[in-house]
């Protein structure tokens, strides 16, 4: 299958991050974002493919060359002035000729399963297909609203709140029948959201909106970068970080305790800062911090601790009678959420 790559932004507004670096270049867990995209589809079958290039091109084909050391094939269509992102991609028709393919961006970080965008694509007959993705924030992209056909019925462009109808954003992934291509005028500035996208609807083409589970950020200000990098080491994006990176133990499962103990969780706002309250009152009882809060007496054993997947607190207590440890863990379910008001 082919694919299309858009790597010709400067990233302006990531400058403070990447320098006078192409920003498909900018680096995620050590490895360029554009690496991690073409991992992803060479992955999943897509091993054809053309990268749109004009910023500092030589760096990307430099980096990249002909695809073979990351197991594709790939080719470059070099953009003398900036296209847009449709006009660059209409650039490259002589790479995907009479065939489906599929667009993505150099420089966002996804884990989507794109197979299935191209397969709803094939089954639907659709003129082009948008891969979607909910957003709670949805300020700073396209919009689009769906029938539960996923036929795209209007698209709107970065809205203010008052104008907000859906929490589904375009990513900027499509999968695109040529004969679509065919409106996009040759050698000109042109945009998918702001120019082709109305003008499919206004002729009444079919236009899919795919709602794909997986990550997807659109990298374009330090701060979404910095976000991507820990999404990425705490396993939320799935990529390959390489053996310089190892992931944060943040999401590992909490260890178990002995069966003789009694068990309870206290849900909190902030698990350090309840930790810390508790540790304070139970200071001058000589417990020990070395794993959480552990008080041992000859009657109990009770061990205080954040569980590491949920706001919450674990209070475990073992004794040899049972019915003075779940009063004790009882009492001390009580101090904890008396703490957390």
């Amino acid at each position: 299958m082919k694919a299309v790559i858009m790597a010709g932004g400067e990233g302006r507004r990531l400058r403070a991050v990447s320098g006078d670096r192409p920003k498909p270049m900018v680096e995620l867990l050590g490895r360029p974002m554009m690496e991690h995209i073409v991992n992803l589809l060479r992955a999943q079958g897509f091993t054809d493919i053309c990268a749109a290039v004009k910023y500092r091109a030589e760096d990307i084909m430099d980096y990249f060359g002909n695809g073979e050391k990351f197991g594709v094939s790939l080719s470059y269509r070099v953009e003398k002035e900036a296209l847009g992102t449709a006009g660059g991609v209409k650039n490259c028709k002589d790479f995907y000729g009479n065939e489906d393919f599929l667009v993505i961006s150099g420089d966002a970080a996804c884990d989507f399963d794109l197979r299935e965008l191209m397969d709803k694509h094939r089954q639907e007959k659709a003129a082009i297909s948008i891969a979607l993705h909910k957003d709670p924030e949805p300020l700073s992209y396209g919009l689009a609203v769906t029938d539960e056909g996923s036929i795209v019925h209007a698209f709107i462009e970065k809205p203010k709140w008052q104008r907000v109808v859906s929490d589904l954003v375009n990513t900027g992934i499509y999968v695109v029948s040529p004969s679509v291509m065919e409106l996009v005028p040759d050698n000109q500035p042109y945009d998918f959201g702001k120019e082709l996208f109305p003008l499919l609807l206004e002729r009444g083409e079919k236009v899919l909106g795919i709602p794909l589970e997986g990550y997807w950020c659109d990298v374009g200000t330090p701060l979404s970068y910095y976000k991507c990098c820990v999404d990425a080491l705490q396993g939320r994006l799935k990529i390959n970080s390489g053996e310089k990176f190892t992931i944060s133990n943040a999401d590992e499962p909490d260890e178990p305790y002995e069966k003789s103990s009694v068990c309870l969780e206290c849900p909190c706002k902030s698990r350090a800062e309840l930790m810390g309250a508790l540790s304070e009152a139970l200071l001058s009882m000589g417990a020990d911090y070395s794993d959480g809060i552990r008080l041992v007496r000859p009657r109990f054993n009770m061990h205080i601790s954040p569980l590491s997947n949920s706001s919450a607190l674990r209070i475990a207590v073992s004794s040899e009678d049972t019915e003075y440890a779940k009063s004790l863990a009882i009492s001390a379910k009580e101090l904890a959420e008396a703490f957390n008001l």
